[in-house]
C-alpha cells in the first residue's frame, strides 16, 4: 500500500507528510483543501492523488504515520524497557520532543484528528488511538503494583491523569511554534517528581 509514495526520496516524503500535518491541523477534515497540501509540499494536486487515492486515503495514511513515527521514536528511546511508569513516561516525553523537531505539526495534527467528528474519518481514527488511552488494554505499560502507591489510589485514574497531562503539555508547547526540547525535558522532570510525591508511598 502507498508503494508509489514510498518510492519517493525520503526528503520528498517528509515534505508531503509535513504539509499534510500542517494543513489538516489548521482546519477540520472537511475544510482542509487538498490543493493547499499539494502547494505546501511543492507538488501538483494530481501528483498528490497519484500517491494517494483520495483525501480520506491521505488523511488516514497520515494518522497511521503518526502511530508509526511515535512507536519508532518510543522504541529508540527504550521507553518500554523502563522499570516503572514514571521513567516510562519521562522517556516517552523525550522521544516525542525529538519527534517534533522533524515533524513540527505532528502534535497539532494528532490532537485535531483525535477530536475530528467528520463521519468519513472519525471511527477509523478512534479505532487506532483507543488502545493507547486505556489502562486495561495497553500492553506496553510496566506492571503497576498497588503496594508501591498510596492507599486508595485508583491506578487507572492515576494513569489517565498523567497521560492526559503529558499530552496536554506537549500540545501546549507545540502551540508556541518553537520547539525548545531542553525546556520540555526540564519542565517534565518537575512534573514527574510532582507525581511521585503525589502517588507513591
Amino acid at each position: 500500500m502507498n508503494d508509489k509514495f514510498y518510492a519517493l526520496p525520503k526528503e520528498k516524503q517528509e515534505r508531503i507528510i509535513n504539509a499534510g500535518f500542517r494543513i489538516f491541523s489548521r482546519n477540520s477534515y472537511k475544510k482542509s483543501p487538498v490543493q493547499e497540501i499539494a502547494d505546501e509540499a511543492g507538488i501538483s494536486k494530481s501528483l498528490l492523488f497519484f500517491y494517494f487515492r483520495n483525501k480520506k486515503d491521505l488523511y488516514l495514511f497520515l494518522w497511521k504515520k503518526v502511530e508509526e513515527i511515535t512507536m519508532k521514536s518510543l522504541m529508540e528511546a527504550k521507553c518500554y524497557e523502563a522499570g516503572d511508569i514514571f521513567e516510562m513516561m519521562y522517556r516517552g516525553l523525550v522521544a516525542k520532543a525529538g519527534m517534533m523537531k522533524t515533524y513540527p505539526d505532528i502534535t497539532n495534527f494528532s490532537v485535531k484528528a483525535y477530536y475530528e467528528d467528520d463521519p468519513e474519518v472519525r471511527d477509523d481514527v478512534r479505532k487506532i488511538v483507543e488502545p493507547y488511552t486505556r489502562l486495561e488494554t495497553n500492553k506496553t505499560l510496566p506492571p503497576l503494583r498497588p503496594e508501591d502507591f498510596k492507599e486508595g489510589i485508583d491506578l487507572k485514574l492515576m494513569y489517565q491523569d498523567m497521560y492526559l497531562a503529558s499530552e496536554g503539555y506537549i500540545w501546549q508547547m507545540s502551540q508556541t511554534g518553537k520547539i525548545d526540547v531542553e525546556k520540555m525535558i526540564a519542565d517534565y522532570k518537575k512534573m514527574i517528581e510532582f507525581w511521585k510525591g503525589l502517588y507513591l508511598r
